[in-house]
């Protein structure tokens, strides 16, 4: 295997430049995090670069995406996916490119999104693998569209959500990398849009950048008295990232039929034990609602053309984007503290 430079392969977008380690550094989790990873439950370690195998890929990492989901892969809690083994790299969706190939699918030079985790190189199975991207977008903004962030924003809307032009539709963590999306695909359907943020500058930018007809922050507003005001015949659509008090009042407000998407429990700061808030049953039986809750990864078959949708949209200028980008595998034990105490301005992810 050499690890010179790779020579210049043709690929539909343009690739940043990037060297070959001789060395992989990983970041590794070393401790179960009590509620929010921290720095101190990961640590970096220098590994040899792997050799591929027969049927494996060897592929340079460029892109991490860091991700609300990485709270629970790292967690010892009850979730739906196991959980990372500690002394092993941190599980995350990557962009990178191949340098070595034993899969006649995949060539050296290919450009890929799946679960190549916090190191330089990942060496990995077909499996593993999301999508070869192929669009004509910075990587950046493929990440950002592609992500679990932008596939689950237009797949759970969609799917789970199904808002019809006309109905108002309601978003929690509106400014943030699902929020966004939420959004401006709920706009592009005919929705009248309200945004639920934390800040007057994440209000601002639900309403300038995002196109949300009406954004409210949570933390200095009336929540119960607002919302009514903003949507006096009800809501029909409620996409919520947060849970917790937020959800507890936005149920009351549910139109008749109403259909309420949990995408994320952003507000629950641990799950042992399970927190018990308002009873919630009466509401969801006389509303009629119905209450779904959506896990990205269950929808792999629909991937690739949810992804083709949103690159349409982007490339058209219809669907806006926002990336925050970190420099460096070291930013990245802090990462999901930043993510979590909402210092990110968009799509986060770290460039090595």
């Amino acid at each position: 295997m050499n690890l010179d430079r790779l020579g210049d392969y043709s690929v539909s977008m343009a690739l940043p430049s990037y060297d070959l380690p001789k060395t992989n550094r990983q970041v590794q989790l070393v401790r179960r995090p009590q509620g929010v990873p921290l720095a101190d439950d990961f640590a970096l370690s220098t590994q040899a670069v792997p050799v591929p195998g027969k049927g494996e890929i060897l592929i340079r990492n460029l892109l991490l995406s860091v991700d609300p989901a990485q709270r629970g892969w790292a967690s010892a809690e009850a979730n739906y996916a196991s959980p990372v083994a500690l002394g092993s790299p941190m599980r995350a969706l990557a962009i990178g490119v191949v340098v070595e190939s034993h899969d006649e699918a995949y060539q050296a030079g290919d450009c890929l999104y799946g679960f190549f985790g916090w190191q330089d190189y990942a060496l990995t199975t077909p499996d593993q693998i999301v999508l070869k991207l192929h669009h004509a977008l910075p990587l950046d903004a493929q990440l950002a569209l592609f992500g679990i962030s932008g596939i689950t924003a237009y797949l759970a809307l969609t799917l789970c959500g199904r808002p019809l032009a006309g109905e108002t539709l309601v978003v929690s963590t509106a400014a943030g990398s699902v929020g966004s999306f939420v959004g401006q695909l709920g706009k592009s359907m005919g929705c009248h849009t309200i945004g639920l943020t934390g800040s007057d500058e994440k209000v601002a930018r639900c309403l300038e950048r995002y196109g949300y007809d009406q954004a409210v922050n949570y933390k200095t507003a009336e929540l119960e008295a607002t919302l009514k005001a903003l949507a006096p015949q009800g809501v029909d659509v409620y996409f919520d990232n947060t849970g917790g008090s937020i959800l507890d009042t936005v149920l009351r407000q549910m139109k008749i039929a109403g259909r309420i998407v949990q995408c994320g429990t952003a507000s629950v700061g641990s799950w042992t034990p399970a927190p018990t808030g308002p009873r919630n049953e009466r509401e969801i039986m006389t509303r009629r609602l119905t209450w779904s809750g959506f896990i990205v990864l269950d929808h792999r078959a629909r991937y690739a053309q949810a992804a083709d949708d949103m690159a349409r949209m982007a490339l058209e200028g219809s669907l806006v984007y926002d990336t925050h980008i970190l420099q460096g595998l070291e930013q990245a034990p802090q990462a999901l503290s930043l993510l979590y105490g909402g210092g990110n301005h968009g799509k986060l992810m770290i460039a090595l």
